[in-house]
């Protein structure tokens, strides 16, 4: 039985999506080296590489929940990539419509972890703290119960931690499937800005 800890793992040592490192050790029944290797051999453990290459092109993908006869919700998202081949394929187009479906239905607020205010996780630490010594919870618990917590903090509202809404399209999160795509199309991929409208919500 492959472990998440395993893929992770795999996934941090090599750079590969989170399905491409699952199978590669399922290939192999769960040998770290010899998953390695194969990843190499695939080309998949360049991901990182690819990650510093500049993405100069991309496309615009577009979600729109109409209610009787009238839009009430939009969103666009910017999915970047490096060569006009890989933007304009169907693939990527059906990509960055994809994200854009799980922006309107999950509402993001920050793209990536490194984008979050340090001062909204400040608040959010402060706000998780003071709930448990309400609780009468000891120093100790009490510093795990904030780490867990704002894992599932940066799991509701970043983009790249959210699990993927349609898990019949992809059973991971939104980083994951970015990675898959970069991955499958050997170019630097990523999700560069998005804007959510709603009636009576505002932008975000």
């Amino acid at each position: 039985m492959i472990s998440a800890k395993d893929v992770q793992k795999l996934r941090q040592a090599t750079g590969a999506g989170m399905m491409d490192a699952k199978k590669a050790l399922e290939e192999v029944d769960g040998d770290f080296d010899k998953a390695s290797r194969l990843l190499l051999e695939r080309g998949i453990a360049d991901a990182r590489k690819r990650g510093e290459r500049a993405q100069g092109q991309g496309s615009i993908g577009l979600y729109l929940h109409r209610q009787a006869d009238r839009p009430v919700l939009g969103v666009l998202v910017e999915l970047a990539a490096e060569t006009d081949f890989v933007a304009k394929s169907e693939e990527f187009q059906r990509a960055a419509n994809d994200v854009a479906m799980h922006v309107a239905a999950a509402k993001p607020r920050w793209r990536t972890r490194d984008e979050v205010p340090p001062d909204a996780v400040e608040s959010e630490r402060e706000l998780i703290s003071a709930q448990a010594r309400n609780e009468g919870k000891s120093e100790d618990i009490i510093v795990k119960m904030v780490e867990g917590k704002l894992k599932s903090f940066y799991e509701d509202y970043v983009l790249y931690e959210q699990t993927f809404v349609n898990p019949e399209r992809f059973d991971g999160t939104v980083g994951d499937m970015v990675e898959q795509l970069s991955a499958t199309m050997g170019e630097n991929i990523g999700v560069s800005q998005f804007v959510r409208i709603a009636v009576g919500e505002g932008s975000s």
